[in-house]
């Protein structure tokens, strides 16, 4: 139904100067998007008002709400060209006028969780880069034709949006750094089991893949919910941090689309909160993540964590484990050198992870799983409270290299989903005692026992030895050739 539209939108993008890879084209749909999902808001909102006899009161003033200055309509229910901006005149207003009375929304709301803050935020930081007037006019026309008010419309337009997405992860690293395959995600998703009533959190939000593929589940699982159990789904269940103002915004047009309506999403650098200041009421009962690696945090950020360290995953695993209630679980993505490195902050973090969390599990990915990041991953399964006294292993082996015409699919992980459930050792999957684990590394290096590939990391000082004496064997050889002239 929407599909056309999508496209439209591209090809324009495409043509505007201002606009040059797929996170621009994310970027500048998504507050358009965002503009028009308010605008069917407030309109539903005053339908139901109108039933009850009521007023409703407008967020957005006249002159700044979509059916004033992007889509006005004659009485035909087609757009007034003669009233619609178009050209210097809209521009004008957008980058003039628009961004900026949408900004100040910041100081106006009553809170960070409310919509109002969320506008604030996103035209605080995100800037419209479509430079031409007359590109700008035809996106909304496209815009226009989309519509949020019934769930279908939604699902569609969910779907449409995380294609984008991942269109945008597939451009290189940058935009790989916002995507999570979703088959991996609904993965994850399965092992931890989310359960109604609880509350879930992603301090790296990203696109907000494992909050929309969570609340999907939840969906599936509880399909005959009381209207409390909604109210809580819907307000009281997701909550998250997001640094970067582009995937800010995604994130929470990709929540809003899949039908989380109020996303409980604050626009803030997690690692700048002291570990020591969070208290019981700041605890999850559940934490999804794939927390950005191969980051640097400044010193001062590193002095807010026991274990410091200039590597972000580390500092975020550290957060994750401290903002986990008493038997809170966990499935988080990390580099897979976590296992294995030797410096002090990668075995201090290992020990801390074994002796105050039960590390149930661990996922290990093959390369390519994650389109332009270059890196292996792993994903560490963990309950708080309990040490680790056994951990199940599983080498996830597609039988074909990934990449991005061959990217992850759910068959790939299914083996592994239902293996998971009884630990059960298979030619991929094996458990290791926890009181084998040498106790001066705690090293978890996966290493198959059954045949499959041992996946060892040297140490720096292995890796320079051998440097030098292929160095040596190399001024040998040039020697010989040397004397031979």
């Amino acid at each position: 139904m929407f599909e056309q539209a999508f496209k439209n939108i591209d090809d324009v993008l495409w043509k505007e100067a201002g606009c040059t890879t797929e996170l621009d084209y994310t970027e500048q749909t998504s507050w358009l998007l965002f503009l028009k999902y308010l605008d069917d808001l407030e309109q539903d909102k005053t339908i139901e008002a109108k039933l009850e006899g009521k007023q409703y009161s407008y967020i957005l003033d006249k002159p700044y709400r979509w059916e004033t200055w992007a889509a006005p309509k004659g009485k035909d229910g087609q757009i007034d060209h003669n009233r619609a901006l178009v050209g210097d005149d809209l521009t004008a207003f957008v980058n003039q006028k628009l961004f900026p009375y949408l900004h100040g929304f910041t100081q106006k709301a009553t809170g960070p969780n409310t919509i109002e803050y969320k506008i604030g935020q996103i035209f605080g930081e995100i800037k419209n880069k479509i430079q031409s007037g007359y590109n700008l006019r035809e996106i909304i026309d496209h815009i226009d034709e989309l519509r949020f008010r019934s769930s279908i419309e939604k699902h569609e337009l969910s779907h449409l949006y995380e294609a984008k997405i991942k269109n945008m992860g597939n451009a290189g690293r940058n935009g790989g750094e916002y995507y999570t395959p979703r088959p991996l995600i609904r993965a994850i998703v399965q092992v931890v089991q989310p359960k109604l009533g609880e509350s879930i959190y992603d301090g790296a939000l990203g696109s907000a893949g494992f909050h929309c593929e969570t609340f999907d589940y939840m969906k599936k699982t509880y399909p005959h919910r009381t209207v409390a159990q909604d109210r809580f789904l819907q307000t009281r269940t997701f909550y998250g941090k997001e640094k970067k103002s582009l995937a800010f915004v995604i994130g929470i047009m990709n929540m809003i689309l899949h039908g989380i309506d109020a996303p409980n999403i604050i626009h803030t650098n997690t690692l700048t909160e002291n570990l020591a200041d969070i208290q019981e009421k700041d605890r999850y009962d559940i934490v999804e993540t794939n927390p950005p690696f191969g980051g640097k945090e400044r010193k001062e950020v590193q002095q807010n964590f026991p274990i410091r360290t200039g590597e972000t995953a580390y500092l975020f695993l550290q957060h994750y484990i401290k903002i986990l209630k008493a038997g809170g679980r966990a499935g988080i993505v990390i580099k897979n050198t976590f296992l294995s490195n030797a410096d002090n902050a990668s075995v201090s973090l290992r020990k801390h992870l074994l002796e105050s969390c039960n590390l149930h599990t661990i996922l290990d990915c093959p390369g390519g799983t994650f389109q332009g990041a270059g890196v292996k991953t792993v994903v560490l399964f963990f309950e708080k409270g309990a040490p680790t006294r056994k951990i199940w292993y599983y080498q996830l082996d597609p039988g074909r290299s990934l990449g991005k015409t061959n990217p992850l699919n759910d068959d790939d992980l299914a083996e592994f989903v239902k293996l998971q459930k009884t630990k059960a050792d298979s030619p991929k999957s094996w458990s290791l005692d926890a009181k084998s684990i040498d106790q001066s590394t705690f090293d978890l290096s996966v290493k198959n026992p059954n045949g499959g590939e041992e996946v060892t990391h040297r140490s720096p000082q292995k890796i320079m030895d051998e440097i030098a004496a292929l160095d040596a064997e190399s001024a040998k050889v040039l020697a010989k050739i040397r004397r031979l002239l």
